[in-house]
């Protein structure tokens, strides 16, 4: 039997439902359907062909969009269980969290952002929560996934050093625990694993990371110097990072929840402070090396003059479908009834994997 969650988790019962009301499931709660269908819609499988720091296609190993998700579900997943929090709802917004990000990663979202300066500018959580509730369209019905009401609230809270919401159709001043476990467990995920994906493409070396605390931690846990295989030593690296990490977030975080004296639901709502925290010393390992990589390796002169391209590509597809919004699929031309044209090819280009916008641009030039 699975343990009984905490009084300040949310239930499988006690949500606030959906906007659009539904007869319950037979066998599965709100929050697994909710998961099931961010699993099955055409934006998480989308994923598998968007940036995340290498565009895929370069090599196999590299991580995309999707499996990064993956990833953060299964690390939110292992805070959750260990928390007694709601676990469906954790994956839920785990696995939907990255939904709005565009093509060709950061530097694409950095492009449509000053394309879109006059209307607001885009921004991927903001994305992520249009598709959600109004792009995606498998139901005859209504628009969107109609997800719950607490896994809108955990997308349109979530933050980290790359995620700032600016959604303010949420009262709350924060989301449920289990939004914020998916705030840590992205963090944890995108700077261990991009660490390993930078050691495997060779534009971090052990060298350099001689004075990151957290590499050389991990390394005297795992006897790195005596594994001789490199492949695994990245592997046995990033592993154990994670595994200090996560183990370090349940114990904070059981101390920060208890010192605040949190007993439901509503107490979560109703301050700023997250209560999914890290202990200072893993904070300010884990801000050291988020540090590192962004100069040595996502500012990296090779990842910088693919940024130099992307700005290219997408300014010019961008103008040439405003110029011509006839080139877009039959569903964002019906989109142009009631949204502004631009805002619509906004979302065209935004769903785009990276090698559908390049296969796009190719006849336009």
């Amino acid at each position: 039997m699975p343990e009984k969650l905490n009084d300040y988790a949310v239930g499988e019962t006690s949500g606030r439902g959906r906007k659009f009301a539904e007869r319950p499931h037979k066998y599965r709660s709100d929050f697994e359907r909710d998961r099931d269908r961010i699993v099955h819609c055409s934006a998480f499988r989308r994923l598998e062909g968007k940036t995340q720091v290498f565009t895929p296609g370069l090599d196999d190993s590299y991580r995309t969009r999707l499996t990064h998700s993956i990833e953060v579900a299964q690390i939110g997943r292992t805070i959750a269980k260990a928390l007694r929090l709601n676990e469906n709802l954790t994956e839920a917004i785990c696995l939907a969290h990255d939904l709005g990000h565009p093509p060709f990663g950061h530097a694409g979202e950095n492009v449509l952002d000053e394309l879109m300066a006059e209307m607001g500018g885009f921004e991927h959580n903001r994305q992520t929560l249009r598709i959600v509730e109004l792009l995606e369209h498998p139901y005859p019905d209504f628009a969107g996934l109609n997800l719950a009401y607490e896994t809108r609230l955990g997308l349109a809270k979530h933050i980290t050093r790359y995620d700032r919401p600016t959604s303010s159709d949420f009262g709350e001043l924060n989301c449920s625990l289990e939004g914020q476990i998916a705030d840590t467990a992205d963090r944890i995920a995108y700077d261990c694993h991009d660490l390993e994906d930078g050691m495997r493409a060779g534009l971090i070396d052990r060298q350099m990371l001689e004075a990151i605390e957290l590499f050389t931690d991990v390394q005297k846990q795992i006897n790195a110097e005596a594994i001789t295989d490199p492949a695994v030593r990245r592997t046995r690296t990033a592993k154990a990072a994670i595994d200090k990490l996560v183990s370090d977030c349940i114990a904070a975080s059981t101390e920060a929840i208890a010192a605040a004296k949190i007993t439901s639901v509503e107490d979560v709502y109703a301050t700023k402070t997250n209560h999914i925290v890290l202990s200072d010393s893993s904070q300010r390992q884990l801000a050291q090396l988020e540090e590192f990589l962004l100069a040595s390796f996502y500012k990296h002169e090779s990842l910088m003059r693919t940024a130099d391209k992307v700005r290219k590509w997408l300014r010019s597809l961008f103008d040439k479908l405003c110029r011509n919004p006839g080139l877009m699929p039959p569903s964002f031309q019906k989109l142009l009834e009631t949204n502004h044209p631009q805002r619509t090819v906004c979302d065209y280009i935004a769903g785009m994997t990276d090698q559908f916008c390049l296969k796009m641009l190719a006849p336009l030039e």
